[in-house]
């Protein structure tokens, strides 16, 4: 059974299930839901926690040996697997599909790990104790659930903000779900009695929004050409290097390319063949809109330039260069426009 983290509370009042399964590469879900396991399960009586990660020297049997062995303390025991890869392999799927065969209402067994794809949910292991179990997905909250996700903890800690303020908090944590946390830890100790305005926030939060290429393209499909400059301040702050981004241009340009070159034919787009899945899909059709012939050889040359200058190492502002490159896929015209401005 699939739980998301926002609603793991309501769930877990129902019962505990025998196996949890949190992964992915939001950390602030991912400790809030361990620790909701971790509390609830004290409270129903499994006082006796133990902590393994199923590293490159990790011995499977071990996780058998704990589950069979009794406590002197506690007649419940609650064991947390740490997977790394979030693969154990073919002797630890053996092993978490015996496990899974037959339950014990006495152990409780917790996974944990970075973020998984379908052919980990697919495995048999997984199956097998998603079966009796919960599987919480971690993953970066973006636009609405950030912000809804910012006012409930908002409200939990009895503060209570401006819209305009609120939308403030939301834009300078984003991507960045523990920065938020602890900017509205901070927010609550500086102001006790809870009303907050735009002033008192602008004064007191820090710009801490979090980004990855993979979002700086999707955001420059759209269109949005504000957020895209946002991003692209970020990432140079975080020190991504320049080659990075610009072969996620040029990948982009290619894909528009292509897919343009297919509608001009009169051939219905193979979403499939390119790889590009269904949340993503309008992404691109918006460019397209956007786009013509001109507009797109207009970034090939860019491209071409950029790369030329950086296998030279003679880009004095680089960002500056890759910020032009993006505007020209909203498209805005650089004629006049200096390029090391």
């Amino acid at each position: 059974m699939q739980v998301y983290p926002n609603r793991l509370n309501q769930h877990i009042e129902k019962g505990l299930a025998a196996f949890y399964l949190i992964f992915g590469d939001e950390p602030q879900q991912k400790m809030q839901s361990i620790e909701t396991v971790r509390q609830y399960a004290k409270s129903v009586g499994f006082d006796e926690r133990q902590t393994l990660t199923a590293d490159a020297q990790f011995n499977w049997n071990s996780l058998l040996e704990a589950t069979q062995t009794l406590s002197l303390f506690s007649a419940k025991q609650f064991i947390e697997l740490e997977l790394p890869t979030g693969k154990p392999g073919t002797e630890g799927s053996k092993i978490l599909t015996e496990l899974a065969v037959n339950p014990n209402p006495d152990t409780l067994i917790l996974l944990h790990g970075a973020k998984i794809g379908k052919d980990v949910q697919n495995a048999k292991w997984f199956k097998a104790l998603d079966k009796h179990g919960v599987y919480i997905p971690c993953y970066p909250l973006e636009g609405n659930q950030l912000t809804q996700w910012i006012n409930q903890y908002l409200r939990e800690c009895n503060l209570f903000v401006e819209p305009d303020a609120a939308k403030l908090l939301t834009d300078f944590c984003e991507g960045n779900l523990l920065a938020a946390k602890q900017e509205i830890d901070k927010l609550a100790l500086l102001f006790p009695n809870g009303k907050l305005t735009f002033p008192m926030l602008e004064q007191s939060v820090v710009d801490q929004s979090r980004f990855n290429v993979f979002q700086l393209v999707d955001v420059m499909l759209a269109g949005d050409a504000q957020k895209t400059v946002k991003m692209l301040y970020r990432l140079e702050a975080e020190g991504v290097e320049p080659t990075i981004i610009l072969w996620a241009l040029a990948r982009e340009w290619q894909t528009l390319s292509t897919l343009k070159f297919a509608q001009q034919k009169g051939h219905p787009i193979n979403w499939n063949q390119h790889r590009i899945w269904k949340n993503r899909q309008q992404f691109y059709l918006q460019a397209l809109q956007r786009l013509d012939e001109l507009g797109l050889n207009a970034i090939q040359q860019k491209l071409q330039i950029m790369d030329q200058r950086i296998k030279q190492s003679s880009v004095v502002r680089p960002y500056v260069e890759l910020c032009h490159i993006c505007l020209l896929f909203m498209p805005f015209s650089l004629t006049g426009l200096p390029l090391e401005a």
